[in-house]
């Protein structure tokens, strides 16, 4: 029997789902497994943390698998388990609509629950599967046999990632799913011994909890799946994400806390507050915004990122130094946002030329230039330079500018683009759906430096 602390106590106490709530929750799976044996299509499971009563208060998610025989062509499973994830949900609300990953299935609001239907094959094992989402079936078996005893450790360490902002694998958190975190506790033996030992980690820490690797990775944090030897489970997981969560486990070992539990109210910015920050900075702030592309966020993010890192090379090769750069995807609008350095620069630039022993291009390189207005050319360090005219003196007119779609974008990114976008400078790059994403882009601090600055 694990011997908790008065704080884990009070933090289980308040995160372990209570009776009406588990009761609404499992109520609905029930009805939705009812409706789905009905049919006898397919083959209905509950997957995921609900099924593995590793599930947080407040988390009113339900993963609902339809389970197909292994023989149907992907054509075929993807018409008859769209169809019957479609007849499924239309029998208990009007409120559903298909979703993209690898491919198609429904999310629905049922009696205020989020739940996506998810058609895939009943193939006999992990290493035989015919698409990504065959595989979670076997996570949810795996994870059920051997969680008992270990749930509440499950709960504790799914709170304080979300508190240290390092929970979930999607593109924008790049952190620990609920998957991982349950194999981290089940490999360590519970919520403290797993932080007593990430303490220690280094970037290519390898966890094999059945010693059966069939591969080699290279992430920073490897954690070999154990119903599939091929896979990474903390492949989503960033250098960041993982040496936070270094950085919170000495924390909290050091000088546990209720902090390291508490969720922090999000924090907005108005438009005022940013005019006076940014007057304080001496630094520019330019916003780029545009129509969000109709993909799902495993999509749309990596394409933000790649976007963001082109558009800055852009703008450093034309001179404006960047000093931050971030993005933030909406429903309907997404926002690159950079703070820069130096925004205006002069007419004038110097450009570089051959050296004069590469005689027949310094000779065409000063024979194109003869006529310039500017001084030049001539010879510095043994080789040609000119003074040229800049073809952009402001940050904001590169920004602005066409040459914007021709740096490295992500397809759908440029897309977007391509129907036009605006950008905003200083205060004006405010507007009221990104007042978080602003806020949070000058507060930047460790997670532990958060938490010690709530006490």
């Amino acid at each position: 029997m694990v011997k908790r602390t008065p704080l884990e106590n009070k933090i289980l106490s308040r995160i372990r789902p209570k009776g009406k709530e588990r009761d609404q929750i499992c109520g609905v799976a029930r009805l939705i497994l009812n409706a789905i044996a009905a049919i006898g299509q397919a083959q209905g499971m509950v997957v995921g943390s609900i099924a593995r009563n590793t599930w947080v208060s407040g988390e009113h998610d339900i993963d609902i698998f339809l389970l197909f025989h292994p023989s149907l062509s992907r054509e075929a499973l993807e018409e008859q388990g769209m169809a019957l994830a479609r007849r499924i949900a239309a029998q208990f609300t009007d409120r559903f609509f298909e979703k993209y990953a690898e491919h198609p299935y429904i999310y629905a609001s049922i009696d205020g629950i989020d739940v996506d239907i998810v058609p895939c094959y009943e193939v006999a094992s992990a290493t035989t599967i015919q698409s990504a989402v065959d595989r979670t079936p076997f996570h949810t078996r795996y994870i059920t046999d051997k969680i008992d005893g270990f749930i509440d450790d499950v709960l504790l360490l799914k709170q304080f990632a979300k508190t240290g902002g390092i929970y979930g694998s999607d593109q924008m958190t790049e952190g620990f799913s609920g998957y991982l975190c349950e194999l981290l506790v089940l490999h360590y033996g519970g919520f403290i011994p797993l932080l007593k030992a990430a303490a220690e980690w280094r970037p290519g820490t390898i966890i094999d909890i059945e010693h059966h690797a069939a591969k080699t990775f290279n992430e920073c944090l490897i954690v070999i799946d154990p119903v599939d030897p091929k896979r990474n489970v903390a492949a989503a997981v960033s250098l960041d994400r993982m040496v936070e969560f270094i950085e919170l486990a000495r924390g909290y070992l050091e000088k546990p806390s209720e902090m390291f539990f508490v969720l922090p109210e999000p924090r907005l910015i108005t438009q005022d507050e940013l005019a006076t920050l940014l007057e304080q900075r001496c630094a520019s702030l330019f916003a780029v915004t545009f129509e969000t592309p109709p993909y799902i966020e495993e999509i749309v993010v990596p394409q933000l990122k790649r976007s963001v890192v082109s558009i800055c090379e852009h703008l450093e090769r034309n001179g404006f130094t960047v000093h931050h750069a971030h993005y933030r995807m909406e429903p309907d609008r997404c926002m690159l946002l950079f703070e820069l350095l130096v925004s205006e620069l002069p007419r004038i630039r110097r450009h570089m030329g051959p050296p004069l022993w590469n005689r027949t291009n310094a000779e065409k390189f000063r024979e194109k230039h003869l006529g310039s207005t500017y001084p030049g050319p001539y010879i510095e360090n043994g080789r040609y330079e000119m003074e040229v005219s800049r073809e952009f003196t402001t940050a904001k007119s590169l920004l602005a500018s066409p040459s914007l779609l021709n740096v490295s974008l992500g397809k759908h990114i440029r897309q977007s683009l391509t129907n036009g976008w605006r950008v905003e400078e200083g205060a004006g790059c405010w507007q009221e759906q990104f007042a978080q994403f602003i806020a949070m882009f000058f507060e930047r601090c460790s997670p532990l430096t958060r938490v010690h600055r709530r006490k």
